[in-house]
C-alpha cells in the first residue's frame, strides 16, 4: 500500500471511505494469505490524527498481527510533524508495525521477515528533504547483501515521472541502492510498475483511496499491489462507488443559464460520487448568485452518494472588468474599495475599519481562542450585528 492518507477528507462520507479502503485492503490480504504487508508512506494524512482515526487503524492492523502477518512501514511526508512527532511511533510501540528506516552504527539496517525476505527503506520528508538521507546510505553494503531484498521509499523518481509531474522536482532513480528484487514506492499518486536493469521491479500503487477532488476525477478509485516471490504483480482495485465528473463552462452565460444547465445533468446519479467543476466568466450576475445548495439538493434527491464542487476558476465580468491603477498599497486598496462601492451608508468607513481589524496580530502571550474572540467581537460591533449574534448564540 501507499498514500492511504487516512483521515484526509473533511467530507465525512469520503473520510469514512478512506478508512473502509484500508479495512478492505487488509481483509483481502488476510484472505489471500499474504506473507507480509508494506506501507510506503503517508498512512495518515497528518502526523497527529484524531483519536477516533487512530483507534480504527489500530483495530484494523491488529487483524494482521493476530494472523502473524508483519506490517513494514516507511514514514511519508504527511506522517511527520515539524517537531518529528508521529503516531507511527505509537503503533510501532504497540507491536502493530515496524518502521524499517533505522540506522545502526550509522548504517541502514535490514529487517528479516518470517518469510526470509529482507526489508529496508528510506522515509519521505516534506519538500523532498530526504535527499540528505540518501546521501548517507551505506550503498555498497546494501547492494552486497544476499537474499530476496525489498527497498521501500517515499519519493518521486525523476526518471519515471509522467508528463503532468515534469515540473515537480524529485529524487534520482540512481539514488536508490541497486540489486534489490522489489522497490515499493509511494508519494506520487499514480499507478506504475517497471523492471529496471541493475535494480528490479519498481512500483507505485497510487493512493489506496483518492485523496482530493482532482484524484476523484482522474482515478475514480484507488488500490494496491499483490506480488509473489516470482515478482508476478497484480493490482487490486478498491472501487466502492462510481464517480461522475462534470465540467461546466459558464462563459457567456447568466446565473439562470448555469443553474438550468447543471440541473439537466441530474440523471443516473444514484449511489454515485458526483464532482462538479465549474469554471469560466459569467456574462450576468456573480458567482455568489448561483444557488449551489439548491443544485446539490437536486443530486441528493436523486440518490447521489455525495456531491463535490470546485469553483476555483469561476468568476464574473463584475470582477473581470475592474481595473486598478498602480500606486502605493494604500492607493490600490482605496481604488479596489471604490471599484466595488455599494449603496451601503458607511461603506468606505466600514471597509476601512474591517481591513484594520483583520490586519491585527495576536498579542504576545495571547491564546489563539482569545485572539479569535477579540476579532469576532470587534467585527460584530463594526457591522452592528450584536443583537443578531446574541440570538444565534
Amino acid at each position: 500500500f501507499a498514500d492511504c492518507h487516512i483521515g484526509g477528507w473533511r467530507e465525512e462520507k469520503l473520510k469514512n471511505l478512506g478508512v473502509r479502503a484500508f479495512r478492505e485492503a487488509v481483509d483481502i490480504c488476510i484472505k489471500e494469505n499474504v506473507g507480509f504487508v508494506l506501507i510506503s508512506g503517508d498512512l495518515f494524512n497528518t502526523a497527529l490524527p484524531s483519536i477516533d482515526i487512530l483507534k480504527e487503524v489500530a483495530f484494523i492492523l491488529r487483524k494482521l498481527k493476530v494472523k502473524n502477518i508483519g506490517v513494514y512501514v516507511v514514514p511519508g511526508s504527511h506522517d511527520f510533524s515539524p517537531s518529528g512527532k508521529t503516531m507511527l511511533d505509537v503503533l510501532e510501540s504497540s507491536g502493530l508495525i515496524v518502521n524499517v528506516m533505522k540506522f545502526e552504527d550509522g548504517k541502514l539496517r535490514f529487517f528479516q521477515d518470517k518469510t526470509g525476505v529482507k526489508i529496508t527503506g528510506i522515509l519521505g520528508r516534506r519538500g523532498g528533504l530526504e535527499k540528505l538521507d540518501y546521501l548517507e546510505l551505506n550503498r555498497d553494503e546494501l547492494e552486497r547483501e544476499e537474499g530476496f531484498k525489498i527497498f521501500m521509499f517515499h519519493s518521486l523518481l525523476n526518471e519515471l515521472k509522467p508528463k503532468e509531474f515534469e515540473k515537480i522536482e524529485g529524487e534520482s532513480l540512481f539514488s536508490l541502492p541497486k540489486n534489490f528484487k522489489y522497490y515499493a514506492g509511494g508519494h506520487p499518486h499514480f499507478v506504475f510498475n517497471k523492471f529496471i536493469d541493475n535494480y528490479g521491479l519498481v512500483t507505485y500503487p497510487g493512493p489506496l483511496f483518492p485523496n482530493n477532488f482532482g484524484e476523484l476525477e482522474k482515478l475514480g478509485y484507488g488500490g494496491f499491489y499483490i506480488v509473489d516471490d516470482k515478482l508476478n504483480l497484480r493490482f487490486v482495485d478498491l472501487k466502492f462507488h462510481d464517480v461522475l465528473s462534470f465540467l461546466v463552462s459558464v462563459n457567456g452565460k447568466s446565473v439562470f443559464d448555469v443553474e438550468r444547465e447543471i440541473g439537466n445533468l441530474v440523471f443516473d446519479v444514484e449511489n454515485k460520487i458526483v464532482t462538479l467543476r465549474i469554471e469560466g466568466v459569467l456574462e450576468k450576475g456573480k458567482p455568489s448568485d448561483i444557488d449551489f445548495k439548491k443544485i446539490e439538493n437536486l443530486f441528493y434527491d436523486n440518490g447521489a452518494f455525495v456531491v463535490l464542487r470546485n469553483t476555483s476558476k469561476l468568476t464574473s465580468k463584475v470582477f473581470e472588468e475592474l481595473k486598478v491603477e498602480g500606486g502605493s498599497i494604500d492607493e490600490i486598496e482605496l481604488n479596489v474599495i471604490n471599484g466595488h462601492k455599494t449603496d451601503f451608508v458607511d461603506y468606505e468607513k466600514v471597509v476601512e475599519i474591517l481591513m484594520r481589524t483583520f490586519d491585527k496580530e495576536k498579542g504576545e502571550g495571547e491564546k489563539v481562542s482569545d485572539f479569535e474572540n477579540r476579532l469576532v467581537k470587534e467585527i460584530i460591533e463594526v457591522l452592528k450585528l450584536k443583537e443578531a449574534w446574541n440570538e444565534i448564540k
